[in-house]
């Protein structure tokens, strides 16, 4: 099947890793079954066979495989990979109809709320259609209702039948006999009401609505009013009148949905008034692409590569137009949504949800932000949270006020939280400070901003910056921080700040810092004296493309640390300055360590002369117990490592356990090259590559 697994992937079985890929090239009908003629077989499915492998799955483009799967002749498959399946991953989602919507929520139903699916995936959505996303979200966080024509779930009913609801479920029906649901159902009920109302007259073959500019949208809502104390509006049907108000400021699809999630606007004119209005656009062609073509619903052509890629998510709508639904949560600014008047959807019911949420590069428009943060609020049941370049900008306080509501709920599981984007209107640090401030019971937390904050970034609308409580003074309360991964912007950071995240967390055992930059080398000193005075419990410290150069009295102070097990500077420019009395020094002090298990030193330079300092750290009157050692990319030539391990040999020091040999100068003298690794392999496992030194030309000259 010309199938390569990820390489970070660790396949445990490969007949079944062969099967899980075999179920998706047939349901992707990349691989013809009518060819073979065992797969042909009436007596036998291709699908069905390899179903129980399946433990992750990926839909792509425009659904492919959703309508086939929740077909009638597939029942049993769907019932199979309902208990075998785990992942559930999108990727590369074009726009969709809504045969293929609908087919999409009966495969979540069936998959998320009475199957076995516990992760839920999306990566590389430059255009988000927010129709289809607000579907995948809420349905991941158990949201249900059955979509307009569509038959109710089997499943449900013998559910319901066969047994009454637990005090747990219970609660989260959003029925009529629970007036006081929470904002995050109250959200999530009016978006899935008005999705299925739009859905429902494109069914009909109803024309689209016209988009609305900001000035009308604006006139519609000081029209209608959104006064909280009027009555609150009936569940939006399918079987509406043609002439019946719509809720001005209920949530509509952003400009890039189909014509099976397209906009309503605010007012519903008479059938009879007025001439048809025109559809909506899909998309702006991409600048510099004219021949781009305009995707048209099921009909549309080859969706390859190509058809995505310039699908571009940079070009914006006119600055005067605006959804309705961007208009009205831009002016609630996080509000609680129910002051909008929005539907109900008491027919709503709140099932099983997941508990592993991932977004990869699907940047939110103000719609998605605002529904995915009303869902956290009271997501209970998720324990991990990854958004990664979704371009939230001030959308990011909407979210810690999330959090923080999550982390009062009872029986809040949040335990891991991995956030990454270009930019942020907080500082990293500040950010981090808030984040631990949110969620004290947080056991990991990454988080990534390439670029320096902006201080004039635009912050929550209709405030002058950041709220107070975010970003107060307070000191940070005990958390139960175990792993914290920072990678900064340039620009130095205030070490007292992160002093601060570091004193609260007693409990840290992994602490990663890329390209972290100080004023100088006494705030470096600072953050260490802080970790061997807090953080007791510290076992692994890592650095990346940080300047310690002139901190070698800082790393040696490191490097006698008794408690630490193991310790990665990767790209520091270690030997940069004195390397003939500092390499000594720093073998002295590794010798007297007993504690420290792996030493990592990636990109530093260290050449054949420090690779054979390094030797002595296994001399017969050291007691370091170093079992792992990574000396990659550190221009070390074929002669220094075979005199590297007759060194080793000669103190016939036993095996060491790892040896990592990536991208060394070992290709110019091969025959030399593999004595060195044959008597390596005697006493420790080596790990190397075939690399092509010619590419490191310039750095060999630089250390001439």
């Amino acid at each position: 099947m010309k199938t390569r697994p990820s390489s970070l992937e660790s396949v445990t079985c490969w007949r079944a890793k062969f099967m899980e890929a075999f179920f998706s090239h047939v349901l992707r009908g990349t691989i013809d079954v009518s060819s073979d003629r065992r797969l042909c077989d009436q007596r036998f499915s291709p699908l069905l066979h390899s179903s129980r492998h399946v433990r992750q799955l990926t839909i792509c483009n425009m659904l492919q495989g959703a309508t086939e799967l929740v077909a009638e002749p597939n029942r049993r498959v769907l019932e199979t990979l309902a208990s075998s399946l785990h992942t559930l991953k999108f990727r590369h989602l074009l726009f969709s109809d809504v045969a293929a919507q609908q087919s999409l929520r009966q495969l979540l139903h069936q998959l998320i709320h009475h199957g076995a699916v516990s992760q839920v995936s999306l990566y590389s959505w430059p255009v988000p259609e927010s129709a289809l996303f607000i579907l995948i979200l809420t349905m991941s966080a158990g949201f249900w209702q059955a979509g307009p024509g569509g038959l109710p779930c089997r499943l449900c009913g013998e559910a319901s039948r066969g047994r009454a609801p637990s005090r747990d479920e219970g609660s989260l029906l959003l029925g009529s006999r629970r007036p006081r649901r929470d904002a995050a159902e109250r959200c999530a009920a009016a978006l899935m009401a008005s999705r299925r109302k739009s859905e429902a007259k494109q069914t009909a073959r109803a024309a689209p609505a016209t988009r609305v500019t900001r000035r009308s949208t604006q006139e519609s809502l000081r029209a209608g009013g959104t006064d909280t104390k009027r009555e609150p509006h009936p569940p939006a049907t399918s079987h509406e009148a043609p002439g019946t108000k719509r809720p001005p400021s209920a949530p509509a699809t952003t400009s890039s949905a189909s014509p099976s999630s397209s906009t309503s606007s605010s007012k519903r004119a008479p059938a009879s008034s007025g001439p048809q209005p025109k559809p909506l656009k899909r998309f702006k062609r991409a600048a510099g692409k004219k021949g781009a073509r305009t995707r048209q619903g099921s009909g549309a052509e080859s969706e390859d590569l190509y058809d995505f890629v310039f699908i571009v998510a940079g070009e914006k709508e006119d600055g005067e137009e605006m959804e309705i639904g961007e208009v009205a949560c831009g002016a609630l600014g996080g509000s609680d949504p129910s002051c909008l008047g929005l539907p109900a959807l008491e027919a709503s019911q709140r099932f099983r949800s997941i508990s592993t949420l991932e977004l990869f590069t699907v940047p939110l428009s103000t719609e998605a932000a605002l529904t995915l943060c009303h869902l956290l609020s009271s997501w209970v049941s998720l324990e991990s949270l990854t958004l990664s370049y979704n371009g939230l900008g001030s959308n990011i306080f909407r979210l810690l006020d999330s959090l923080r509501a999550l982390s009062g709920q009872a029986g809040c599981r949040l335990r891991a939280l991995h956030l990454s984007d270009l930019f942020s209107p907080l500082p990293i640090l500040e950010l981090t400070r808030a984040i631990v401030r949110a969620l004290p019971l947080l056991r990991v937390l990454s988080i990534r901003v390439d670029h320096p904050s902006q201080r004039d970034n635009p912050a929550v609308p209709g405030n002058a910056g950041p709220p107070s409580h975010i970003i107060g003074d307070e000191e940070i309360p005990e958390n139960c921080l175990e792993q914290l991964e920072m990678g900064f912007p340039r620009g130095a950071q205030p070490a007292p700040l992160l002093c601060s995240v570091l004193k609260a967390s007693g409990s840290l055992q992994q602490l990663s810092l890329d390209s972290a930059t100080f004023a100088s080398p006494q705030d470096f000193g600072l953050v260490l004296q802080t970790l061997k005075e807090y953080n007791l419990a510290l076992k692994r410290l890592s650095f990346h493309d940080m300047n310690l150069a002139d901190c070698q009295s800082e790393v040696l102070f490191l490097l006698q640390n008794l408690t630490l097990q193991e310790i990665t500077f990767s790209f520091c420019r270690l030997f940069e300055k004195r390397p003939a009395q500092f390499l000594p020094e720093m073998v002295a002090a590794m010798k007297g360590n007993s504690t420290l298990k792996g030493l990592r030193l990636p990109g530093n330079r260290l050449g054949n002369a420090g690779l054979l300092a390094l030797a002595d750290v296994f001399s017969e009157d050291s007691s370091s117990s170093l079992c792992q050692l990574d000396i990659s990319s550190n221009c070390i030539k074929p002669d220094g490592l075979l005199e590297f391990a007759k060194r080793l040999e000669r103190w016939g020091r036993g095996a060491f356990g790892h040896l990592r040999l990536f991208q060394n100068w070992l290709d110019q003298d091969a025959v030399t090259a593999r004595e060195a690794i044959r008597r390596l392999r005697a006493t420790c496992h080596v790990v190397s590559d075939s690399w092509d030194s010619s590419q490191a030309f310039a750095d060999y000259v630089s250390t001439m």
